[in-house]
């Protein structure tokens, strides 16, 4: 029987790097992506001691290079992937007109731009192998306008609009598209922002572990949608999107 993989971007920390964890837990053989060779190496390294029989393949890649997005799409072709987990992203805080242009489209090129370009790939080559899974990971700030985040949470509902819209167009087909949408997250990203002691005070940060264990939950229902809710609780559903046919 041929091997099938995992693949998950954005891996050598924070979400990426508990939900390799998680499904290391489940005997899942990993592709695991991430800019910082250093840090998938240890990921690597930690996962095949616990778990010797698993096969833990590395792969660096910038994705907010185009060239490199489809580069990595290409050198995984060789292997059979179950699921697909876009994880990797890029945040911003502060006033939208007070934001660093570079950051903005450094935004756009990750959150946007290589979730669109990798989804639309997986889709088409695993629209009708059973049991395959695209999951994108959004934000609970894919679903308001979030003041102060303004180019996070735009750029978050469009991975919600794209991966709940794919996943109506798949509806007769085997390929579940779903979307996980966590509340803010204990990351390398916020505790090294400057903005950290306010959103800290303000809202309850969820930790890696915690939303691991929300993405694996999508993972193993029925549900298109994983989403903290109105009332801070995390909830699986049907797409909250309304469609229209053209």
């Amino acid at each position: 029987m041929n091997k099938k993989y995992v693949v998950i971007t954005g891996a050598s920390s924070g979400i990426g790097y508990e939900t390799a964890l998680a499904f290391a837990e489940k005997k899942k053989h990993m592709i695991l992506v991430a800019r910082r060779k250093e840090q998938l190496s240890a990921l690597q390294k930690k996962i095949q001691e616990q778990y010797p029989e698993l096969e833990i393949i590395i792969k660096v890649s910038d994705l907010s290079k185009k060239e490199e997005v489809y580069a990595l799409y290409d050198a995984l072709k060789i292997y059979e992937i179950e699921t697909w987990i876009n994880n990797a992203g890029v945040g911003t805080f502060g006033a939208l007109i007070n934001n660093e242009l570079k950051q903005i489209e450094q935004l756009i090129q990750v959150n946007i731009e290589a979730t669109t370009i990798l989804s639309i790939l997986y889709a088409r080559d695993y629209a009708n192998k059973p049991g395959a899974q695209l999951i994108n990971v959004s934000s609970a700030m894919g679903y308001v306008i979030g003041l102060g985040n303004v180019a996070y949470s735009a750029s978050k509902f469009y991975v919600s609009v794209l991966t709940e819209g794919l996943a109506a167009e798949l509806k007769n087909a085997t390929l579940k598209a779903k979307v996980l949408a966590p509340a803010y997250t204990d990351t390398a990203f916020i505790q090294q922002s400057s903005e950290k002691k306010s959103v800290a005070t303000n809202i309850q940060l969820r930790s890696p572990q915690e939303v691991a264990t929300y993405l694996l939950a999508l993972y193993e229902s029925e549900h298109i949608l994983g989403i903290v809710d109105e009332k801070n609780q995390f909830t699986l559903s049907d797409a909250r999107f309304p469609v229209f046919s053209l």
